[in-house]
């Protein structure tokens, strides 16, 4: 296999887009997100997607290519990326992919796993629940049940708790059980870098970034997507909260600093994520020049 798929993944505001941007022109190649939140044209100051200027620095794909109004599930992901991939392919020998989800790079290195079927007056039952009661004891109940991948999701997006609860529900076994199947074997190279910071410089780089969200109009933001609150796309963190101060449940300070709180605590539930990950190779956000030396004796090898 003489192509190269080049990964960067990391917690959020890390400085996962300045690397890719200076790999992929070192590469001279292009760049995919698996960042799931950057998916969608109109989050452009909450899911801090690459500017402008950052796009035209270096191509990208899948980053606002859809609308929040937009069904879009793992696998349509799966399907879009290889087939980019594929074009990338066809000039370039290596593709540098980039994003926060780590459910979506597992996808397209390992594919997905086998699930079982789930009888449809179960996913009723728990899209009733989440109606009734909220998402918050869906979460309790799947912390109590599969303690391993509760640790590991995103436990503010009812898709993902409520897909989750279905396979217990119904198999009465962990949905971390059948997450453990055979890899799907990619038509080409796998190189996972990860990027860290000292958890008080990291944090200080959250808190900054919401402020500077904030200033650049978040606020104004989420009033425009009102309407579309009940999306799959709007469950993340920065929008609810403020969502939560437009409902009259907390003021805007409050609203800010539980951005900054959640996001932080996101952060933690990436790396929990991608520590996992055996293969992922650690540096530094500024070790840009560490890193080429690396794939350097990567691509030699």
């Amino acid at each position: 296999m003489s192509k190269t798929a080049l990964f960067i993944a990391g917690p959020t505001a890390v400085g996962k887009t300045e690397v890719a941007i200076q790999l992929a022109k070192w590469l001279q190649t292009e760049i995919i997100s698996f960042d799931s939140r950057q998916f969608y044209k109109e989050l452009k100051i909450g899911a801090a997607p690459p500017s402008p200027e950052e796009i035209a620095r270096v191509p990208h794909h899948l980053v606002g290519h859809l609308s929040v109004h937009d069904d879009y599930s793992a696998g349509d992901f799966e399907k879009e990326a290889l087939v980019k991939l594929d074009e990338i392919f066809k000039t370039h020998d290596t593709a540098v992919l980039v994003g926060g989800s780590g459910l979506y790079m597992r996808i397209l290195t390992d594919g997905f796993d086998k699930m079982p079927s789930i009888p449809q007056e179960i996913r009723k039952q728990l899209n009733a629940e989440l109606e009734e009661t909220g998402l918050e004891s869906l979460a309790i109940e799947l912390n109590e049940k599969d303690p391993d991948y509760f640790a590991q999701v995103d436990q503010h997006n009812p898709q993902r708790i409520i897909r989750a609860l279905e396979v217990i529900r119904s198999t009465g076994n962990t949905y971390t059980s059948f997450r453990q199947g055979e890899k799907t074997q990619r038509p080409f190279n796998i190189i996972k870098i990860g990027l860290d910071l000292p958890r008080p410089e990291l944090y200080e780089r959250i808190n900054l970034r919401v402020d500077k969200m904030m200033e650049a109009g978040l606020e104004e933001e989420v009033k425009q997507l009102l309407p579309f609150r009940e999306k799959n796309s709007m469950q993340t963190v920065g929008y609810k909260e403020l969502i939560q101060y437009f409902d009259g449940e907390i003021d805007l300070p409050t609203a800010i600093e539980e951005i900054k709180k959640n996001s932080r605590r996101y952060a933690k539930r990436q790396l929990t994520w991608f520590r996992r990950e055996s293969d992922i190779h650690w540096f530094s956000p500024f070790e840009v020049e560490k890193i080429e030396g690396f794939l350097v004796e990567q691509f030699i090898s």
